[in-house]
């Protein structure tokens, strides 16, 4: 019995033994499989997209098909297949390396982990549009025939229907990545030296796959956002209702807030410096913008429009999804920052909520991420247009000079020597100065002194009012008509006397004075005023005019020791107001006039301040007639006060 016991481990041992070996056999045979499934499949995928780039999207080029977008269809799937050649190639580097094979693949996924994250963001972003893009074409059947044509003729092996087959194929590849190095972890012992570097490319292919799900993620958030919406009337009233009407009221009195200090706004310094750029450039695409069109309207067109305005039209149209995106993000931010309060106060939000947050964060972080590299190729740009526009610039002036000395050659004067010709144009101009002098000379003796009118009843006692409010001294008369053009000047006719009241307007511009001109007060150019100084003949007022006690006190109210009161003297016309032609009353207002009727003429405008109608007196009657029937003959020699004609 002894005996037998032994004998019965020793088979036990043997059995345990005999199944390890098995166990670790079966292991290595399924990571032997799940290795050459990785690389089997690569070589697959790498082959099916050099179909798909060289022959598929090369024969629809060559039919030049109208209508179909081939680079909204494979995206960059040019640098896809670079990455996935070279990465083939490592992979099949690694083959016949034993051990050390699962370390080499490990370290090949860690070193394409970021080139292959940067090509697969890119594609897998547009990639709902490609989709969107062959739906359109199967409803067209002029395309979807040429498009069947074409896979028939380049891969008719696959039975691929439509490009639908082929353009998945990145989108599946990149995600079976983490599968495929599971498979070869499960496959390989804990024990092993590369089981920590699996582990690790594991996970790194992991997150590749999460950062382009986040990178999708942003840019559907994105799009729905980044262009101008083009709406009408109805279409925005249509829009309105209680949830977007309560949006905006709490995101303008959120505004209102951060503006008066009431809340502190949310801080984000990186994200404020490069909006500030980004509005920098925005501005400067703007103005030059403007500026090339009014450039273009004159001179260059064809090169100008070649070589900057169409360059600067498309980046003026590329700045517009952003603009829209910062202008959304501060409306996402008033949002955030109200829920945050609330989940403060509360410990939770909504469903709702929780999205109006995470879409914030979306737009914020694609902003950060994306607005650098943006305004780094739009400024480029605008610095590359700004030189050719200025190359352009240099070449019309080289031309205009060019024709200028041309031109120069045939002037008398052309090819005489420099000092020669800046003493012939001085010459000229001293002459010309003298002719000019002597002109204003002989201008100043020959004029006459203007004649004169008598002034009017209403004037005056117009005249009478101004020297007992303001004096003698102030009294200025207008020698040229004056037509206000702002607010507080006054519109006057030549000869009118008016009395100032400070000689410089409110800014202290002193061509502009304030003047009384009996009734209203307003700014004339003061050019347009000279003393005015009545002639007196030694007769009291009392005796010629019958004035009336009221009138004899504010006569004396205007006297003072330093300046003694002036005697007004008799008004003797020296000219008379006649009617020119004859007129018919057709309102109660106004006044019939036979042609050569002597008129006494009361005020030079109507009611309203008008000059196209005059106030007159005849035969005892009053009423108005038009200004330009009214005519001045001469009567006799001027006495007494007088206006000029």
């Amino acid at each position: 019995m002894a005996s037998a016991e032994p004998g019965a481990g020793e088979a036990a041992e043997a059995a345990e033994a005999g199944y390890e070996v098995m166990s670790c056999d079966r292991t290595e045979q399924s990571q032997r499989l799940a290795l050459e499934e990785l690389i089997s499949t690569e070589a697959s995928y790498v082959h099916n997209l050099q179909l798909c780039v060289c022959d598929i999207r090369a024969h629809l080029r060559d039919k030049q098909l109208p209508g179909l977008d081939l680079e909204g269809l494979f995206s960059n799937t040019d640098d896809i297949l670079h990455v996935s050649r070279r990465f083939l190639k490592g992979l099949e580097a690694t083959a016949g390396q034993g051990q050390e094979q699962l370390l080499c693949i490990s370290t090949l996924f860690q070193e394409f982990k970021e080139e292959m994250e940067t090509v697969y963001k890119t594609y897998c972003a547009s990639y709902d549009h490609a989709l969107q893009l062959v739906e359109s074409y199967r409803r067209d059947p002029r395309l979807q025939e040429e498009i069947l044509a074409t896979l028939n003729a380049t891969v008719p092996h696959t039975g691929a229907s439509d490009l639908s087959f082929f353009l998945v194929m990145p989108v599946q590849r990149v995600t079976k990545y983490p599968l495929l190095l599971g498979k070869i972890l499960e496959n390989t012992p804990s024990s092993s030296s590369a089981h920590s570097a699996l582990q690790a490319a594991a996970r790194a292919m992991a997150q590749v796959n999460a950062n382009i799900n986040e990178h999708k993620r942003r840019r559907e958030v994105a799009s729905k956002y980044n262009k101008a919406e083009q709406l009408t009337l109805r279409d925005r009233l249509a829009r309105l209702n209680t949830h977007s009407i309560a949006k905006k009221t709490t995101r303008f009195s959120r505004l209102l807030m951060h503006e008066t200090g009431i809340v502190a706004k949310t801080e984000d310094k990186e994200y404020d410096d490069l909006e500030e750029k980004f509005q920098c450039v925005a501005s400067a695409v703007a103005t030059l913008k403007e500026n090339v069109a009014s450039y273009l309207g004159h001179l260059e067109k064809q090169r100008v429009d070649r070589l900057v305005w169409q360059p600067l039209c498309s980046l003026s149209d590329t700045l517009e999804g952003p603009q829209q995106l910062v202008k959304k993000r501060l409306d996402k931010l008033l949002d955030y920052e109200k829920i945050q309060e609330r989940k403060s106060e509360v410990g939770s939000v909504s469903y709702e909520e929780e999205a109006a947050m995470n879409t914030y964060l979306a737009i914020n972080d694609l902003l950060v991420a994306e607005l650098p590299q943006f305004n780094q190729v739009a400024v480029q740009l605008l610095g590359q247009i700004l030189r050719s526009f200025s190359a352009l610039q240099l070449d019309l002036a080289a031309q205009v000079l060019h024709h200028a000395e041309k031109e120069l050659e045939q002037l008398p004067h052309g090819h005489m020597p420099l000092p020669s010709f800046w003493k012939v144009v001085e010459d000229s101009l001293q002459q010309s100065g003298a002719q000019l002098r002597a002109f204003c000379q002989a201008f100043e003796t020959v004029t006459p002194s203007p004649g004169t009118q008598p002034l009017t009843p209403a004037e005056e006692r117009k005249v009478l009012s101004l020297v007992s409010k303001h004096g003698p001294d102030k009294l200025y008369q207008v020698t040229s008509n004056i037509s206000g053009s702002r607010d507080l000047d006054l519109t006057l006719l030549r000869g009118q006397i008016v009395a100032l009241l400070q000689s410089a307007d409110t800014k202290g511009n002193t061509s502009r004075w304030l003047v009384d001109a009996g009734g209203p007060r307003g700014f004339v150019p003061a050019a347009k005023l000279r003393p005015y100084s009545p002639v007196q003949v030694q007769q009291p007022v009392m005796q010629l005019l019958g004035l009336d006690g009221g009138t004899e006190g504010r006569r004396h109210s205007c006297a003072s020791p330093e300046a003694p009161r002036p005697q007004v003297a008799t008004f003797t016309p020296t000219f008379q107001v006649v009617a020119g032609f004859s007129f018919s009353a057709r309102r109660p207002q106004e006044l019939s006039l036979q042609a050569g009727q002597p008129v006494v003429l009361l005020e030079p405008h109507d009611k309203k301040g008008s000059t196209e109608w005059s106030l007159v007196e005849v035969n005892g009657q009053r009423g108005y007639v038009p200004s330009s029937y009214l005519v001045t003959v001469p009567v006799q020699d001027p006495a007494g006060w007088s206006l000029p004609v």
